[in-house]
């Protein structure tokens, strides 16, 4: 069995509740736009020190963190990794589009956002009866997101 479907496997594990799972269609993608949102408006540092990213609303925190779960996806899966990279586009436009609205507003959006869809993961895993996985591993935050696309995969006919 390969890697991705260990995980994929073991992840759904603790979630086969319906409504838990239909908090998770929710709260996932929530944690992911908001975290990169938070991301966002880290201080570049060292990323605006590289000749020609001074000045490039993208060369953040955000993008970087997205650059490391790719090479993550990539190696468990051609399709995921595919399919996450154009989630991760969407959501980079998103936060830039929001980012317009002034770094304190972002701010203050992505801190709600993602305050409250930790709480609705919570619940439903509460109502699920069983622990979140990333609890006994961390990367299942990772797995989370592959584990959302790999249903939209199999809907549509795609082999992850």
């Amino acid at each position: 069995m390969r890697k991705i479907d260990r995980l994929l496997l073991e992840y759904g594990e603790s979630h086969r509740n319906a409504t838990n799972k239909a908090v998770h269609w929710i709260c996932v993608p929530a944690i992911m736009f908001s975290l990169l949102g938070l991301l966002w408006n880290v201080p570049a540092g060292p990323l605006g020190l590289i000749p020609g990213l001074e000045n490039a609303n993208w060369a953040n925190w955000s993008v970087l963190l997205l650059l490391f779960a790719s090479m993550y996806y990539l190696r468990l899966s051609i399709p995921l990794f595919i399919g996450m990279v154009l989630i991760s586009l969407a959501m980079i436009y998103g936060n830039m589009s929001l980012n317009e609205m002034g770094s304190t507003a972002h701010l203050a959006i992505s801190f709600g956002v993602f305050a409250v869809a930790w709480v609705g993961q919570f619940i439903g895993h509460k109502i699920e009866g069983k622990k979140p996985s990333f609890l006994k591993d961390i990367q299942f935050l990772l797995v989370g997101p592959a584990w959302l696309m790999h249903f939209i995969f199999k809907k549509v006919g795609i082999s992850y």
